[in-house]
């Protein structure tokens, strides 16, 4: 029997983008934990899709907040003409749904 090769269909890019995209309000930790990355390789690859537009990085408090802009095209040629939206747009509004959900969890309804 031979040994399946073991490969991955997004790269470490896209792999933090996606995860960031379902949980906007993840940190570093926990996409290093979550994508088997170390913190240091997940801050490179946050600080390429910053330069390259692709993700937002903001201060609230002490803690960074990460969001995906959507409205950002591919860079590949091939995709030219479509923008993150077309692919990470329903993931990004069910993770916000989800921390507005947790949000109102924590703090009550009426808050």
């Amino acid at each position: 029997m031979t040994a399946l090769a073991q490969w991955f269909l997004f790269s470490s890019h896209d792999s933090v983008l996606l995860h960031i995209a379902a949980n906007p309000d993840c940190t570093i930790n926990e996409i290093a934990d979550a994508m088997a990355l170390t913190p240091r390789s997940v801050s490179r690859t946050m600080r390429d899709l910053s330069r390259a537009g692709i993700l937002y990085i903001r201060k609230n408090g002490g803690q960074p907040r990460y969001a995906v802009n959507l409205d950002c095209p591919f860079l590949h040629p091939s995709i030219k003409g479509y923008t993150l939206r077309y692919v990470l747009g329903q993931m990004a509004e069910q993770g916000q749904l989800l921390m507005a959900a947790a949000y109102l969890d924590a703090h009550g309804a009426g808050a």
